[in-house]
């Protein structure tokens, strides 16, 4: 499989695993409208890689898995004219519902090394792995809300199935950030573990699958999922529509231009 085609993913190939990097180190990972592209077709290219049998994720430098979408392609897409700015927005919609369905459709294994900030479409990666391994220093939180829209990407489909419907709604409603304690403490998250450590972390585990019975693991990750299936995938749909039509409102800008300015928003 050639990888190189990807602009902000580095795919690595070792043995059975790959290591995939977000690759915009220099806006914290941040996903503008090419990556989030990509994070839509580099599952399917995993699953048919036969050198492939489970695939690690993981941001780029110390600070940041991914920042969820980039700030300034948003703030472009809402001067469109009407028309465009409504095609833009069924195609982020297209996108988003790709990442999170292709992601439960890849039949082998995926592990997110959440090494830093993951908010946003970012985070979308980071929980809808298989295995979700976070540094004890990083910090996560959806964002949607404080942006302005509704938490779609992957909110509705998979937070009410890791940490329970109490959780979800506090942290999904406030935006308040949760490290890598904290996450694992209220089963966001499979396991926490230093900065430091945790690469060598996810490559053991990514290599004890690698050599376990790929048919079981595979049916396995295939029977646990359809639990997200049964009213998840109605919960998401909802949900992306619902946030889309929030970008047709002046919250999002608003929203956009507190977090630049980093103060809070004065939504009308």
């Amino acid at each position: 499989m050639d990888y190189s085609r990807y602009q902000h993913l580095l795919v690595e190939v070792t043995g059975a695993v790959a290591t995939g990097t977000i690759n915009r180190p220099e806006v914290f990972n941040a996903t503008n409208d090419v990556l989030h592209r990509e994070l839509t077709t580099i599952w399917r290219d995993l699953a048919e890689d036969p050198e492939v049998r489970v695939a690690i994720v993981t941001g780029a430098g110390d600070e940041a898995f991914s920042a969820g979408g980039d700030l300034s392609d948003i703030g472009a897409r809402a001067v469109l004219p009407a028309q465009e700015r409504f095609e833009a927005g069924m195609r982020v919609i297209r996108e988003a519902e790709a990442i999170v369905y292709e992601m439960m459709n890849c039949e082998k294994i995926i592990i997110s090394a959440i090494n830093g900030v993951a908010v946003g479409a970012g985070l979308t990666v980071a929980l809808m792995a298989d295995i979700s391994v976070m540094a004890e220093e990083a910090r996560l939180t959806d964002g949607h809300a404080r942006l302005g829209v509704a938490a779609g990407d992957h909110a509705a489909i998979i937070w009410p199935r890791l940490c329970g419907m109490a959780k979800a709604k506090y942290y999904l409603l406030t935006c308040d950030f949760i490290d890598g304690r904290e996450a694992e403490r209220i089963g966001l998250v499979s396991k926490v573990t230093p900065r430091a450590q945790l690469l060598p972390e996810c490559l053991a585990i990514a290599e004890k699958l690698a050599a376990g019975p790929q048919h079981a693991l595979r049916a396995t990750k295939k029977s646990l999922n359809q639990w997200l299936r049964l009213g998840g995938i109605t919960a998401f749909d909802y949900s992306l529509a619902l946030e889309m039509l929030g970008f047709f409102s002046d919250a999002p800008a608003e929203g956009a231009r507190a977090i630049v300015e980093k103060r809070p928003p004065r939504f009308g």
